[in-house]
């Protein structure tokens, strides 16, 4: 147990955490802001009180959200000072515009949708959720700004004499190419989990058979949104992927769990025996021209390998990083990681297929499918899986770097950090983020068991607390 690897780990569990709840936040906004919207269109009072009820689950992940981020950036100052000094300059601008501008918005105009229902008229009461659910996605801009720098630095010099990156563009910082391929893919993967989460909740509402009704209309609502989303996600997976293959070839030949170069016609490894310590592939089960159909849109081209890239690193960066530098990055979790997500997404679209066809208008047939609600039930979950394994590609294939090409991973920790600190909080944090884990599982199963009778028995203009005493009570 070292320093480095301790801190790592500890950064890796603190931001897998706070990435539970960041895409749950940011696609609840969405889903609810889309039932509100459908309330203020056909004046159908349904359509409200599932934009209260599965309100209440947004407000509770982002209150979670909140919480662990503010311990997430801890992280920086705690373990990762050198960090901190060497690009404080550009890391510090996007995260400090995140926070006075996109987090302020979001916390403003959720207080006034949280608690102005009977005091605005419909309309601008909906423009509320629609501005939250606004500042969450350009609060996830701001922050993958600064996380695109780390992949790709751009708008940047490094000063002599204190040897720290400096920007010398913001503007370019803004306009990085990484930022505006990761951007939309994030987004629409936040988007199917706050729609997967709310279709897998209603499907367990529909097996209780209370309210049929409420949950069978929030079941589609959020398989049309988890449908179209999932396009998205993989639409965008794909555009990013020919991007990295071009600016981060070791990720990409990572992920295929490619050491040699593949040749042409390229198959793609649908399982592979990977052997990390010698650098090859032992056996591998393959799709012929699958690969050059996903990287280059033909049947035909040659994707590099990782021994080939690792030669090309260490003749450009021997002379900065010295010759015992390893370049390659954790095969065996990318390769896995990325089969995760290619599934995911696959079963995604399926499921919400066959979940708009069992619960289409005139027909009771997803009553009777008590298997499929099961599944939908569990696919709550999967969501949760899909975007951890999308973050371990996006760090880990970074590699040795924390600053792409100009500050290594190991360079970066805190020099007067201990391995005794580390242990301690890294089970402290684990502690914490257990019991808040906790809690958020145990209320939100609290408001699906209350589930929205109070709402669909209050009268219309009933004033609406969401943290009234019907909430979270289900005596």
């Amino acid at each position: 147990m070292s320093i480095l690897s301790l801190a790592r780990f500890q950064f890796a569990m603190t931001t897998v955490f706070h990435f539970f709840f960041v895409p749950l936040s940011i696609g609840l906004a969405l889903v609810v802001a889309i039932m509100e919207t459908l309330y203020v269109i056909k004046k159908d009072q349904l359509y409200k009180h599932m934009a209260q009820f599965w309100g209440r689950i947004f407000l509770l992940s982002f209150a979670v959200g909140v919480v662990t981020g503010i311990i997430q950036e801890f992280q920086f100052g705690m373990n990762w000072s050198e960090y901190s000094r060497f690009m404080g300059d550009i890391f510090g601008a996007p995260l400090a515009i995140e926070a006075l501008v996109a987090f302020f918005m979001e916390s403003t105009f959720i207080g006034l949708w949280m608690f102005g229902w009977d005091r605005f008229s419909a309309g601008i009461h909906c423009a509320f959720i629609w501005l939250t659910s606004i500042g969450t996605m350009i609060s996830a801009m701001w922050i993958l700004a600064a996380n695109s720098f780390m992949q790709n630095p751009v708008g940047f010099m490094i000063n002599a004499k204190t040897g720290r990156a400096q920007m010398t563009s913001f503007a370019a910082v803004i306009k990085n190419p990484q930022l505006w391929y990761e951007l939309p893919h994030v987004l629409f993967g936040a988007f199917v989990t706050g729609s997967f989460v709310v279709a897998g909740m209603a499907a367990f509402g529909l097996l209780k058979k209370r309210n049929p009704e409420f949950f069978r209309k929030s079941l589609k609502v959020s398989l049309i949104i988890g449908l179209l989303a999932t396009i998205g996600v993989v639409g965008m997976g794909d555009v990013q992927t020919r991007y990295i293959i071009k600016e981060q070839p070791m990720k990409f030949a990572a992920t295929e769990g490619l050491y040699k170069d593949s040749g042409s016609p390229a198959a793609w490894a649908i399982v592979s025996g990977i052997d990390t310590k010698n650098h090859k592939t032992n056996w591998s089960i393959e799709m012929p021209y699958v690969l050059d159909i996903l990287s280059y849109h033909k049947l035909s081209g040659n994707v590099k390998g990782q021994n080939a890239i690792n030669k090309e690193l260490h003749a450009k960066y021997d002379k900065k990083f010295g010759k015992n530098m390893n370049y390659y990055v954790p095969t065996k979790t990318l390769f896995w990681s990325f089969r995760v997500m290619a599934i995911s997404g696959g079963l995604f679209a399926l499921i919400a297929i066959i979940g708009l066809f069992f619960n289409r208008a005139g027909s009771d047939l997803i009553m009777r499918q008590r298997w499929f609600l099961w599944v939908l039930g569990i696919c709550t979950f999967l969501p949760f899986a899909a975007n951890t394994a999308g973050w371990f590609i996006t760090e880990l294939g970074r590699y040795p770097w924390v600053v792409y090409g100009l500050l290594t991973i190991a360079d970066a920790v805190s020099p007067n950090v201990s391995v005794a600190s580390l242990l301690i909080s890294n089970i402290v944090y684990f502690c914490l983020f257990s019991g808040l884990g906790i809690v958020m599982i145990v209320l939100s199963k609290r408001v699906l068991h209350y589930g929205p009778d109070d709402l669909l028995q209050a009268k219309d203009d009933a004033p609406y607390d969401p943290y009234g005493k019907g909430a979270f009570d289900h005596e």
